[in-house]
């Protein structure tokens, strides 16, 4: 309390507010008050755009029906441990190491970047043409899930 403006405004008439404009409840009208209209200077400066609407109305927005993450083909490998793909890399004959991409919250393989030449079999619900065709040249195999 002792800190306060208030304190160092004891004894001047007018508290810092003036005596010719006052200080009144709410001059300019409450909140966002005044925005089209003695407020426009602004809101047009700092919030274009701030009225109005744009686009198409969907009534019943089903956003996960459209919800797909996606994977570059240059990432996959960063799923699995580093021991995993060391072992892949030395036993090129032997099984295949599975990278299930759903696991881990992707949906769709993309094509970009470059793969390793190490076969693997990767697990996605969606791939591109373009990420099968790196997978399969790298001796591995897509399979699809639900």
């Amino acid at each position: 309390a002792r800190l306060k403006k208030c304190r160092k405004a004891r004894g001047n008439v007018s508290h810092g507010h003036g005596r010719i404009g006052k200080h009144r409840k709410h001059p300019g009208g409450r909140g966002n008050a005044g925005g089209q209209h003695h407020h426009r200077i602004n809101f047009d400066k700092y919030h274009p755009g701030y009225f109005g609407k744009v686009g198409m109305r969907q009534f019943h927005i089903l956003r996960n029906r459209t919800h797909c993450p996606v994977m570059n083909v240059d990432k996959l490998w960063s799923l699995v441990s580093e021991q995993t793909r060391e072992l892949a890399a030395a036993n090129t004959e032997g099984k295949a190491p599975v990278i299930d991409v759903t696991k881990a919250g992707f949906f769709k393989v993309l094509g970009k970047g470059v793969l390793p030449k190490i076969p693997v079999i990767v697990k996605a619900k969606f791939f591109s043409e373009l990420a099968e065709k790196k997978i399969k040249a790298a001796g591995g195999a897509c399979l699809l899930t639900a």
